[in-house]
């Protein structure tokens, strides 16, 4: 053990680039939680997560990421009906990579849906918690897009598109614990008090990923069964932040062993789809689903389960409004193409950020994050400009605002018509009455912005 842990610091020190006159940090939670988050990771607001790896095949089941765990670990009566019925006896979760083809994975069209979103940052999955790695790694021999499936680098294709277009972040998800590794299970039998997988495999790996691709996010997870001092996490994030090539603008999140989320790290996912029902003291983000029953591609989703555009739209402005960034997740099919089905809805999410973004990016929580005196409204500010987003039409022409308090310099327009100014008129003490325009602007996801200058 002694070897493997001498290893794990001599790969780190062979890696180390000078750290300039920046700050050093140490390898303990109070100096790690004291960087403070690159500037990039707020302002971008919208990111996309793409769930994408062997378990697309099967294709099946609630959360079809969780297949082989479902079939083989849980022994689920869905999942193991559905292999007695499709698949010969004797067929293996290894041999579904066979059939992860990718035959018509377009990294460049990929790239061109997301920047048509309006999202600023993608999230790809360089490994889920089945092990299989979308690049060739040297520490999974045979389960990897190159050795098996594809034979090709997945992860390295999609982050050269998604870096051709301008304003998007490449970031990638990694699984810190994979299901059945043997020496991951080795580890587990004694309690934790060894770790061969580590320093064998998961640190190895997120150095590769970090020299080889450089990702301005790494979104940690499968941490949550062994503390943090197994994962080796605060020698890891201090290396990140000191001597690694991305020191400089790497964003984390807080998944780095069992109780760090919502606690430690950069930003907080806290739970999948973290709701928090005010504003939070720490930067945040939601992680949310199209398909609301699975993170991976399903074969057998419908329609009915699937978040229609106005949802994702309120959705997006709940979360902006209080301060969160809003990472929405789609699972590509295992040949490569993303469903239509998400494409419109991220398309339609682009072209409504494409008349409303003001009111998202680089934007602040106001002081009052919302009202509901007749409609519901969500607040958003920037620089001295507040964004009062309306999710329902008003049913009367004169709209009430109770929140902002008006001066003689206020102007309010929409953002669907920016060029004329809407009539309004003060209330005491404070608010404003809107006379809203005759006619309601098209808005295929039911949201408004009416912008507020010279108010407090």
């Amino acid at each position: 053990m002694t070897s493997l842990i001498l290893r794990s610091l001599l790969l780190f020190a062979v890696v180390a680039i000078s750290s300039g006159n920046g700050v050093r940090y140490t390898a303990n939670w109070t100096s790690i939680d004291s960087r403070p988050l690159p500037v990039w990771y707020d302002e971008a607001k919208i990111g996309i997560f793409v769930h994408w790896g062997v378990f697309s095949v099967p294709g099946y089941g609630q959360f079809s990421e969780w297949f082989w765990q479902s079939w083989k670990g849980a022994h689920r009566a869905d999942e193991v009906e559905f292999m007695k019925k499709n698949y010969p006896v004797g067929f293996t979760y290894a041999d579904f990579a066979h059939e992860f083809k990718a035959q018509f994975f377009d990294p460049d069209e990929w790239a061109e849906i997301f920047e048509a979103s309006g999202a600023k940052y993608v999230v790809f999955t360089s490994k889920h918690h089945e092990g299989f790695c979308n690049w060739p790694s040297a520490d999974s021999w045979n389960w990897n897009s190159m050795d098996t499936g594809p034979h090709r680098d997945l992860v390295g294709d999609l982050a050269a598109a998604v870096r051709k277009r301008k304003g998007l972040h490449f970031g990638l998800y990694h699984s810190l614990f994979e299901w059945f590794h043997p020496l991951y299970l080795k580890d587990r039998a004694s309690g934790y008090k060894t770790q061969e997988f580590v320093f064998r495999k998961a640190l190895p790996e997120l150095v590769n990923l970090v020299m080889t691709y450089k990702p301005e996010l790494i979104w940690s997870d499968g941490d949550w069964e062994a503390p943090d001092t197994y994962w080796n996490s605060t020698e890891f994030l201090a290396w990140l932040y000191n001597d690694s090539p991305i020191k400089d603008f790497v964003v984390v999140n807080d998944r780095w062993g069992n109780g760090c989320y919502c606690k430690h790290g950069g930003y907080y996912n806290c739970a999948d789809r973290f709701t928090p029902g005010s504003l939070p003291n720490h930067k945040w983000e939601k992680c949310q689903s199209i398909d609301n029953r699975s993170w991976g591609y399903r074969r057998n989703m419908k329609l009915i389960e699937l978040m229609d555009l106005p949802t994702i739209i309120t959705d997006m402005v709940y979360v902006v409004a209080l301060g969160g960034n809003y990472l929405l997740n789609i699972g590509p099919m295992e040949d490569g193409m993303i469903s239509p089905l998400f494409e419109e809805r991220l398309r339609g999410m682009g072209a409504w950020l494409g008349v409303n973004g003001e009111a998202i990016y680089s934007s602040k929580p106001w002081r009052i994050q919302g009202e509901n005196t007749t409609v519901p409204v969500w607040y958003t500010s920037k620089n001295n400009t507040v964004y009062a987003i309306l999710l329902e039409w008003p049913s009367n022409l004169l709209f009430d605002l109770a929140a902002p308090k008006t001066s003689e310099a206020t102007n309010v327009t929409i953002l669907d018509d920016p060029s004329v100014p809407l009539k309004w008129v003060s209330t005491a003490p404070t608010g404003l009455v809107v006379l809203m325009p005759d006619i309601m602007p098209v808005s295929p996801g039911q949201g408004w912005v009416l912008k507020l200058e010279g108010v407090v």
